[in-house]
């Protein structure tokens, strides 16, 4: 799969780093927020071996507020621009709205990563097709899903279902079936139970045609499950890793790139033929 100036083999696992160039991010709100801090930390992941850096300029954490467009691109594209011109790895840029996706197409952004997989803004699917650029595509819902829904064989299908909205919404638009990564929403209008079915189930959504993103970092469902503050789920997040590479994820979403790089090479080691 092609991003950006890169070739990626969809049939290993690859690192997004995490960028959150806001003050309020669930887990590093504020630490990278500044120019000069963000260039670090995105250096630093480039360093450690992350394929893609993905900047976010709004929080999407739980109970959210929206802030304008203006706002959000003046968040992002400074950080993009200044990233664009130092470090020679794919960026992607994390918003649901097509005038910020507009001026980071504009400023070089080689991805677009829409938490509403393409429901939300409805020129973001011309825009992505007109660009060429890649696109990893969410699943959401407007209200959360049912508590009923938490059985495994209906959460897995009630996703499946969803993402085919998306993929039909992408494919009117003219966006090339090998430029779209799809992923589960880990956190994202789902009970703990579902989250954890999401998981689990997340080689299904290889059926649709396309790789799969997992980003499961530091979440709630992991905090939940072993009783840990988001600062202490490191652990947490690798054992999802692990599983990801097991069931053919193309990317990991993560905090810490370096530690999850670590786990994801013992794990390929390990399933080498």
């Amino acid at each position: 799969m092609i991003i950006g100036n890169k070739n990626y083999d969809v049939n290993r696992t690859h690192v997004m780093g995490i960028l959150n160039v806001t003050p309020d991010s669930f887990s590093d709100g504020g630490r990278w927020n500044s120019l000069d801090a963000a260039l670090f930390h995105a250096q630093e992941m480039a360093n450690e071996g992350a394929a893609v850096i993905d900047i976010g300029g709004e929080s999407t954490r739980p109970g959210y507020e929206m802030i304008s467009d203006s706002e959000e691109t003046e968040r992002v594209i400074p950080v993009l621009e200044a990233l664009k011109s130092r470090i020679d790895i794919p960026v992607s840029v994390d918003t649901y709205k097509s005038a910020v996706a507009e001026a980071a197409i504009a400023a070089g952004a080689d991805m677009i990563n829409d938490i509403w997989g393409l429901k939300h803004d409805k020129r973001m699917a011309g825009l992505i097709a007109g660009s060429g650029v890649a696109c990893c595509l969410m699943h959401n819902r407007r209200d959360q899903a049912r508590e009923s829904d938490s059985q495994r064989s209906q959460v897995i299908s009630a996703i499946l279902s969803d993402m085919k909205e998306s993929l039909d919404i992408a494919d009117t638009a003219g966006i090339s079936r090998d430029r779209i990564i799809l992923d589960p929403g880990v956190g994202f209008a789902k009970t703990y139970r579902q989250n954890l079915a999401a998981i689990r189930d997340v080689g299904r959504i290889l059926e649709l045609g396309c790789p799969v993103l997992l980003g499961a970092s530091r979440k709630s469902v992991i905090g939940l499950t072993l009783g840990l503050d988001r600062d202490e789920r490191l652990e947490g997040t690798l054992a999802v890793t692990v599983y990801a590479v097991m069931q053919g994820c193309m990317f990991v979403r993560v905090h810490d790139v370096r530690e999850n790089i670590r786990a994801i090479r013992m794990t390929e080691a390990v399933m080498a033929d």
